[in-house]
């Protein structure tokens, strides 16, 4: 019988001096590694990986087991190191991240915070550090890297989110001023282009919308690379190089995740994003807007008479603001701005005195050129907050590089100085901007109601893209430009629910409300703000239902790309029975109509093709007629 080779060493060590035989321990192969990160038992799962091959890392998301994210690189490039490869771990540090916090609009003002954080430590062969930050909580999971100083300029990343190639995938177009239109692909389908950030996907495990949170001038603004035939979507930088000096730490890559409900009531970049840097936020009031840009034009923004009018019109219905847009100036060097009374060349501080004794306030529209310097910033920021303006609309950033994210650093302190609200077009979008900044009521960011090539599809997809990162200054009520937009009159009532603005600007010509009243209506009871958000119904593309809630009063929107047809939508927002008035189109305009319901009922809205409605639930008991107040 024959001997195991082993066995037989061992006998004749045994035998002899411990000197002359020693038995050789196994050498230890390298193994990956792997570290994963969740806030709950049913919350997105991440998964970061070390191979140690390569040395380098990779990230998964999974939710209940299924797939979210495929393995995707994870990695940055500067001068000095090459922080992408080559890696070996040196230690893990984890914190739960527990906050309450308040906002001045959004989807919901108060909001409560819970995530798990693991901060995983790596370095090269050369002694080069990164760390790596993963967030997870019940609707998200984010990363972002921490570099020490000296590592010299960021190159790139090589971070990437690789998804299913048979994913479907809602993307737009990637355009500086972020307003390009989405569509619907699969991930491996779509052309292979630069893509907005603010991509949305569906999967096995659920919906996930990628975003960023926490951007400043400290570093570059990103979109997504993708080459058609892979799922696989690169951040790349709008710079080729970004500055940096000391330590260095990037934005969030966040993925918000979970069923379409949960994406779309979501206020994970904001969560995500530093605490509010503005102390005392009484001044701060969020409202509705008459804006007299596709009202009236430039003639319109020239004319102290016809602005009048406006501000007439906006206190006759309740609403708090009139933005006046561009044309109401020129350039400041056509004035002497070192005369303490060159304001007198303005019509504007007449404007803000007669508005504010009916109650309105004034938003103004000035170009990013003029607010490009501290000294054009000192002269114009103090002048607009000494005359009484509220806020104002700043246009024409169109960039989100580096030196203008710094731009919007200085904009951002010194607007909030100035106890000025900021509406921001031809922009970035919020990217947690409004929790760290509050006195940011919206951007634009989006292909809004002044294109003239938006389609149904598109203003079904954008609640559960890019309004879910934040206000949107989509300027709904533009019933005058008939032809223009793609959807009916009972649509464009809904849009003021449907998408979320902290300045909810109305785009129509008082003309055009006084002649569909159930709509103006509407708008005059209208809040700017809300106490919760909840998503009735929807599927980017083809349907979107959202209820927002104002104290004990449930207003309803719905939007639809398609034939026409009866929409059934379940009513849950909450026990009890209600007061359901709806607004939809007719055979000869608008049409209202009153039911009483149970909450959890079903509420059937006959829908024209491309159409939609608009709704008020109150309480309801014996005597109730109206919801209105």
């Amino acid at each position: 019988m024959a001997v195991p080779i082993r066995t037989a060493v061992a006998a004749l060590c045994a035998g002899l001096a411990a000197t002359l035989c020693t038995t050789a321990p196994a050498r230890a192969e390298p193994h990956d590694q792997a570290w994963t990160v969740t806030e709950a038992p049913h919350a997105p799962r991440a998964r970061v990986s070390l191979d140690a091959t390569t040395g380098t890392l990779s990230l998964t998301v999974t939710r209940d087991g299924r797939t979210v994210l495929e393995p995707s690189p994870v990695g940055i490039v500067t001068e000095q190191a090459d922080l992408s490869q080559g890696l070996s771990f040196l230690h893990r540090k984890d914190r739960t991240v527990d906050e309450r916090y308040r906002t001045t609009s959004g989807k919901r003002l108060d909001r409560r915070v819970r995530m798990n954080e693991t901060r995983l430590s790596f370095a090269t062969t050369a002694g080069a550090r990164l760390d790596l930050v993963v967030r997870a909580s019940a609707d998200g999971v984010a990363y972002r890297y921490v570099l020490p100083a000296g590592l010299g300029d960021v190159l790139s990343e090589t971070s990437a989110f690789r998804l299913p190639p048979d994913a479907s995938a809602w993307l737009s177009t990637y355009r500086v001023d972020n307003e390009g239109q989405f569509a619907q692909y699969t991930a491996a389908t779509a052309p292979t282009a630069a893509y907005s950030p603010q991509a949305l996907f569906a999967t096995d495990g659920g919906y996930t919308l990628l975003a960023e949170s926490d951007l400043t001038g400290a570093y570059s603004g990103a979109r997504l690379a993708h080459v058609q035939g892979t799922g696989t979507y690169r951040i790349q930088l709008a710079d080729d190089r970004v500055p940096t000096k000391g330590p260095l730490t990037t934005p969030w890559r966040a993925m918000v995740t979970g069923d379409l409900a949960t994406v779309t009531r979501s206020t994970f970049t904001d969560d995500l994003a530093p605490p509010s840097k503005v102390p005392d936020t009484g001044w701060i009031r969020p409202g509705t807007v008459l804006w007299t840009w596709l009202a009236g034009g430039r003639t319109a923004g020239q004319s102290l008479t016809a602005q009048k009018a406006y501000v007439d019109y906006a206190a006759e219905r309740g609403w708090p603001y009139e933005a006046v847009d561009a044309g109401w100036y020129f350039k400041t060097d056509e004035w002497d701005t070192t005369d303490p009374n060159w304001q007198t060349n303005s019509w504007l501080p007449e404007l803000v005195q007669s508005a504010r004794a009916k109650g309105v306030g004034i938003v103004v529209w000035i170009h990013q050129r003029d607010l490009d310097t501290p000294e054009e910033r000192a002269q114009w920021l103090p002048t607009l907050e000494r005359w009484g303006v509220k806020g104002v609309k700043i246009d024409f950033m169109n960039s989100e590089a580096h030196s203008m994210l710094q731009w919007y650093d200085a904009i951002l302190a010194e607007t909030a100085a100035h106890h000025l609200m900021v509406d921001f077009h031809g922009s970035t979008i919020p990217k947690g901007m409004q929790r760290t900044w509050p006195q940011v009521m919206t951007l634009e960011g989006v292909a809004g109601e002044e294109k003239r090539t938006n389609t149904a599809a598109h203003l079904t997809t954008l609640p559960f893209t890019r309004n879910v990162i934040g206000s949107m200054d989509f300027t709904p009520g533009a019933f005058q430009r008939v032809g223009l937009r793609p959807n009916s009159d009972a649509a464009e009532t809904g849009l003021a629910v449907v998408y979320e603005s902290g300045l909810q600007m109305y785009a129509g010509t008082p003309e055009s409300y006084d002649a569909r009243p159930l709509a103006r209506n509407f708008y005059d009871q209208l809040p700017a703000a809300w106490d919760d958000t909840r998503l009735l119904a929807g599927a980017p593309g083809q349907e979107a239902v959202l209820a927002r809630r104002s104290g004990d009063r449930w207003f309803l929107g719905g939007v639809y790309a398609g034939a026409a047809h009866t929409a059934e939508v379940p009513l849950a927002i909450g026990p009890g029975r209600w007061l359901v008035e709806t607004i939809r189109d007719g055979a000869d305009g608008l049409v209202q109509e009153r039911q009483v319901l149970r909450g959890g009922d079903t509420l059937a809205v006959d829908v024209t093709a491309n159409g939609g409605f608009a709704g008020l639930a109150c309480p309801w008991s014996p005597g109730v007629t109206t919801c209105h107040r």
